[in-house]
């Protein structure tokens, strides 16, 4: 059976009841030895100043001249003894003989004890052990009228007394001290509770190990991870979370405001809405993200949210350039049909004898084609681009729609990237085929891509039913679309291009009422 390990909580309480019971018995302690201190002292203030007041009296004084001085002094000093309770009042000679005992049968005994700072005139306090056992004593000079030293007087308190009378205090002492001890335990006890309460019980192995875990986990794993608490404050970002966000490594965002932090406007916007996303696709700078945001919960309480972010800018490109070769595709295979239809048409017209009606449709159609490749290819010499034409005319003509290539297209060599050049090209042209879907016949895009000032100039026109003019802030950011169910991704990406080669959009309307996306990105100096 495996040892069940103390919580946190657990062993901070048992550390706490184990220091502060030390702490009272040290105190209780310490009071003892200073109560036992104030009772020494107190008790030699006590004798000495017995001791000296009958060193002063006249009948000591007297009785020591006097022929039998033990018959005046032992019960003078046994008087003495009994009013202020001391143990003994001994008066003696200088030579230490006794004159007065508690016990008689001492008295003319020699007194035991130290007396040689009295004998010098120094009224002095000491703890010897005598007939009585150890005691605190004083030893006052007694003089006579001449200043000769002619007696001492001995007054003092056994320590057993002492000891009585300190063990009478013990009781104060413990109502003292154990009230102090249980407030401290219950103190403890609260607070470990809390503790527990805060750690879930867990034991400083296991929340050690879950650290590990966790830091390793968050460091690791590829998909970004952003945690805001109730109050929309980041509670923490992992690496991965920072690059897509283009966020310095030492930047300090933790426990800063979502609104104090330099973040991608869509991201920004998600996280102070707090409203739940699944598979939403957002831009972060030149970055086409999908975010998924949950409201955190536990034991009913709401935590804060938790956004998760998946780079998909790759995915996205490749998914733009397999759209267009699906298009492509299907414009080949309706075509294809087309031409199959033609050629039934061709074959009977010729069976019927009907032979120049047959060559003349033959050829009218695959002339139009050819014309239509003979001025894109001879316009455009980038072959991805020329494709790219090529398959939306044909998508085009599939759809009713007239795609006019501009007679003055011209671009010998694409000055961007290619994955560019297409993105921008791709999504201006459909998004006109879809202001046109439902616009009455005939319905028209017209396109233009050529250099003009050291700039590359990418002009797509529609005679679709427009744009309000309210709306064209908003024509290249994500979720804006011409499409009623769309997810507006197509021009936004065109914004991400435009902004990562410095360029410039414009939104207008012709004179023929034509609606016209007019971009304009500056050529590099150096070639590509």
């Amino acid at each position: 059976m495996a040892r069940r390990q103390w919580s946190i909580a657990g062993q901070l309480f048992a550390l706490q009841a184990v220091v502060v019971t030390l702490l009272v018995l040290a105190g209780a302690a310490g009071a003892v030895v200073l109560a036992r201190s104030d009772s020494q002292q107190a008790a030699r203030e006590q004798v000495l100043g017995v001791a000296q007041t009958a060193a002063h009296s006249p009948e000591v004084r007297t009785a020591l001249a006097a022929p039998d001085p033990s018959a005046t002094l032992q019960p003078y000093a046994e008087s003495i003894r009994r009013a202020t309770k001391t143990d003994f009042v001994v008066v003696m000679a200088p030579d230490r003989t006794r004159y007065s005992h508690p016990n008689p049968k001492l008295i003319g005994q020699p007194f035991i004890g130290d007396i040689g700072p009295a004998l010098a005139g120094d009224a002095f306090t000491t703890t010897n052990v005598g007939t009585l056992g150890e005691s605190v004593r004083a030893v006052v000079p007694v003089y006579a009228d001449d200043h000769r030293i002619v007696g001492l007087v001995s007054v003092g308190i056994t320590t057993k007394v002492i000891n009585r009378k300190l063990l009478a205090q013990v009781p104060v002492l413990l109502y003292a001290a154990v009230p102090a001890l249980a407030l401290a335990a219950t103190g403890s006890w609260l607070l470990s509770r809390r503790l527990r309460r805060q750690t879930h019980g867990l034991g400083p192995a296991q929340m050690t190990r879950m650290y590990e875990y966790y830091d390793a986990v968050l460091h690791s794993v590829r998909e970004g991870l952003v945690v805001l608490t109730r109050d929309r404050r980041v509670a923490l970002i992992n690496d991965e979370g920072r690059r897509l966000l283009g966020l310095d490594d030492e930047a300090a965002v933790t426990d800063r405001p979502v609104t104090a932090i330099d973040l991608p406007p869509a991201v920004a916007e998600l996280l102070s809405s707090g409203r739940d996303a699944h598979d939403e696709p957002i831009l972060a700078g030149d970055r086409v993200l999908v975010a998924n945001q949950r409201t955190t919960r536990f034991e009913g309480a709401v935590l804060g949210t938790v956004l998760t972010l998946r780079d998909q800018t790759d995915l996205r490109n490749l998914a733009s350039e397999l759209d267009s070769v699906r298009a492509l595709t299907e414009a080949l295979q309706a075509q294809t049909h087309e031409s199959a239809n033609r050629m039934h048409t061709v074959l009977t017209l010729v069976e019927l004898g009907r032979a120049d009606e047959a060559v003349r449709l033959a050829t009218r159609d695959l002339d139009l084609a050819q014309q239509l490749t003979d001025r894109v290819v001879g316009a455009v010499t980038e072959p991805a681009l020329a494709a790219l034409l090529l398959g939306k005319s044909a998508q085009a003509a599939e759809r009713g729609v007239d795609l006019v290539v501009d007679p003055d297209c011209r671009l010998d060599d694409s000055p961007l990237p290619t994955t560019d050049l297409l993105t921008v090209v791709g999504n201006l042209v459909d998004n006109a085929l879809e202001a046109v879907a439902g616009a009455a016949p005939p319905r028209r895009v017209r396109v233009l891509v050529g250099t003009v000032d050291d700039r590359l100039v990418v002009r797509v026109a529609d005679n679709g039913p427009g744009l309000d003019p309210e709306r064209v802030a908003d024509a290249f950011r994500r979720g804006w679309s011409t499409k009623s169910a769309g997810r507006g991704l197509g021009l936004a990406l065109v914004g991400q291009v435009i902004r990562r080669h410095d360029g410039t959009s414009e939104v207008g309307r012709t004179d023929d009422g034509e609606t016209v996306f007019i971009v304009r990105l500056p050529v590099p100096r150096e070639p590509r």
